[in-house]
């Protein structure tokens, strides 16, 4: 089969999967709601564990000389003035925060005060595929939207079905499917959709 074909037969198999409980209109599935629900940008990056390339803004209060912006290596460690390697992969910003406060407590500050903030989440990913010019994984990032998504693959082919892209989302621990009217979204009759990590985007072809 080939890979054209294969893409549109998986864009049929997620729209049956919208459509099976939505009374025929296609954009329903009973129990969740047409769109999915918005994740607030600010907590999900903060409750977040970070990982391999993420980049942090960390900030010692009356300390500039240890404050400023940090990418975590590949080994998920950051290289932080004074301490030296230490490991963040793993913990939320605000679990590494409190870990880097105990570092600097023992020796080099009487009583540090450290916020971390999360502000590029690239160890998660956000995945768009079928009818764009360039399907691949993309790094998320603060306030991502399905447009900003799209963009960054390209865009659409001539043969997309724009308004029935559907998003895969995981929800309460259940994997759902939802059509995303994005075509409606460009034209600003609908609200921009923000993304969370492990989205996926895929844009079926139309059925001419």
């Amino acid at each position: 089969m080939r890979l054209r074909d294969l893409l549109g037969l998986v864009g049929f198999v997620a729209l049956l999967s919208v459509a099976g409980c939505g009374g025929g209109r296609g954009t329903r599935s009973e129990g969740s709601p047409v769109t999915p629900p918005q994740p607030d940008a600010e907590i999900l990056l903060q409750s977040a564990t970070l990982g391999p390339s993420d980049v942090i803004e960390i900030r010692v209060y009356e300390e500039p000389r240890l404050s400023g912006v940090f990418r975590l290596d590949p080994d998920g460690t950051v290289q932080f003035p004074m301490v030296g390697t230490v490991k963040a992969a793993g913990m939320t910003p605000g679990q590494f925060a409190e870990h880097l406060t105990a570092q600097l407590k023992t020796g080099f500050i009487r009583n540090p005060q450290v916020t971390v903030l999360l502000k590029e989440l690239n160890s998660k990913r956000v995945i768009v595929f079928g009818q764009v010019a360039r399907p691949g994984t993309f790094p998320f990032q603060e306030g991502m939207t399905v447009i900003q998504a799209l963009t960054m693959a390209g865009g659409f082919k001539d043969l997309a079905a724009q308004d029935k892209t559907v998003l895969t989302r995981v929800v309460d621990g259940v994997e759902k499917r939802f059509v995303v009217p994005v075509e409606a979204i460009g034209l600003g009759r609908e609200p921009n959709l923000a993304l969370q990590p492990g989205d996926i985007i895929f844009v079926p072809e139309t059925w001419l």
